[in-house]
């Protein structure tokens, strides 16, 4: 059975754990608010907050429930825009949406005042985060967006009141919520305590974290099977930096990358960085873990860590564990490094030194929020102008993410500059092998491969490193 709160009652459950979560709203609770649209986590008009009990309090995430297991979220408080509506008024997001006229078929308007609410429910200021912002991951097709900007903005201007000491209280006595949410910490204390029966492994079970990648492709045949949620292995979870090494767990969200303060030390450039990763709901719901064992090619964060020459750490089903360099993990096109009672338990690096640097950098058909056309990361090291160490991770040019082992050696004990670059870029040509397919031809991905390796360079010594002399 799955228990949860789902808007402002008790559920008790035996519907299969694999089912969408989007499917049980509209079909088992027949609510048909949460809207069906592209049923692969980009359009943003299945978002519904989930609340988890944390230190005694409830924070609330955005998600797309399209692609969202239904099991993920025993334990949890759901919300859809039928929970958030208050008895006889509009609520503060929903008024601003009318103030502005921010609404015309109104199809994505559900998801959009979901999103906006979760944004006002954020106990702490995100990061990453402006309201419309939280929004990134929600598309309209008829108002052009500038209406939903401006609703965004008013809502912004009204949180800047926001009395942050009982913040939840505050945003029911100003009309964001209802009242039940108040009620909400506690009735997750009680229900906690009754849940007793945490789901076990067998092996005929599918293996799935927060299905990200796996529901896009197999959401109906996965509502069929049997599944494992890993994401119920609680060690698993978090990050640790201690002794100069940083160990992430295998179902840390690039969400929680963001709001770790020691992390965002370790790169100061993260929030621009992690921007360039898909939307709001989707950095809240995939794991590190998941991003790496879906194999793409252009896996960002199979990318970002590639460049830091990580380890994994690999557990089988007795408990022996076993670790590889990560750019030793991915063998072939989709083939990786892990047998059938295996999984990933964690990634590490060495923190950067004094004398390191890191950047990334992606290109794709959109700016921002899409998949890569090719994607890169760099990690080196410089000293008395001369460089050190060099790890070079790059996507979209060959069957898996390629580590650049020959160009990451030649720069090594070479002097930054112009020339050094365009001779390294000569070496990282014969390295890769794009090819030809809807993200663009392969002598476009081997151009941008070429300017984002100069594009590092640029970011990191751009008192050594000048455009215009590579382009002679």
């Amino acid at each position: 059975m799955i228990e949860f709160i789902f808007n402002n009652k008790e559920i008790k459950t035996a519907v299969p754990a694999g089912v969408t979560l989007l499917d049980f709203i509209r079909e088992d609770q027949r609510l048909k608010g949460t809207k069906i649209g592209c049923r692969e986590g980009d359009c943003g008009a299945c978002t519904v907050l989930i609340g988890s009990l944390k230190n005694g309090q409830v924070s609330y995430q955005s998600i797309t429930s399209c692609i969202a297991p239904l099991g993920n979220v025993r334990g949890k408080h759901v919300v859809t825009i039928e929970g958030i509506n208050l008895p006889k008024e509009l609520t503060v997001v929903q008024q601003a949406m009318t103030n502005n006229y921010a609404t015309q078929c109104g199809f994505c308007t559900p998801g959009f005042v979901v999103s906006m609410t979760g944004y006002a429910l954020e106990d702490k200021a995100s990061t990453l985060n402006s309201c419309n912002d939280a929004i990134s991951g929600n598309i309209c097709r008829c108002t052009g967006y500038k209406s939903i900007e401006k609703a965004g903005f008013e809502i912004e201007e009204k949180l800047t009141e926001k009395d942050d000491s009982d913040h939840i209280k505050w945003l029911i006595d100003q009309g964001f919520v209802p009242n039940y949410f108040e009620s909400i910490p506690e009735r997750l204390k009680t229900l906690a305590s009754s849940i007793t029966d945490v789901p076990k492994n067998n092996e005929k079970s599918v293996l799935v974290a927060n299905g990200t990648d796996l529901y896009v492709r197999h959401a109906d045949t996965l509502a069929e099977q049997k599944i494992h949620l890993v994401t119920h292995n609680s060690d698993l979870n978090g990050i640790d930096i201690s002794n100069s090494i940083c160990t992430i767990g295998a179902n840390t969200t690039v969400t929680d990358l963001i709001e770790h303060k020691e992390f965002r030390s370790v790169f100061p450039k993260l929030d621009d960085f992690l921007k360039l990763v898909s939307s709001e709901q989707i950095r809240n719901m995939g794991t590190l873990a998941g991003n790496f064992v879906n194999a793409s090619p252009i896996g960002d964060m199979s990318i970002f860590f590639l460049a830091l020459n990580s380890v994994l750490t690999i557990q089988n089903d007795q408990g022996t564990e076993r670790t590889i360099p990560f750019q030793d993990f991915h063998q072939d096109y989709k083939k990786y490094d892990l047998q059938q009672n295996e999984i990933v338990r964690s990634i590490s690096f060495n923190i950067l030194k004094n004398s390191e640097k890191y950047n990334f950098e992606k290109v794709c058909k959109r700016t921002h929020l899409d998949i890569a056309s090719v994607n890169t990361a760099i990690r080196i090291s410089v000293e008395n102008t001369h460089i050190k160490s060099a790890y070079i991770g790059m996507g979209g040019v060959a069957a898996i993410p390629k580590c650049l082992s020959k160009t990451s050696t030649y720069l090594i004990g070479k002097k930054v500059n112009s020339q050094t670059v365009k001779e390294a870029a000569v070496i990282l040509q014969s390295e890769i092998s794009p090819i030809s397919d809807v993200r663009g031809t392969a002598d476009y991905k081997r151009l941008l491969a070429q300017q984002l390796f100069y594009a590092h360079f640029i970011a990191l010594f751009p008192l050594n490193v000048k455009l215009q002399n590579m382009m002679t």
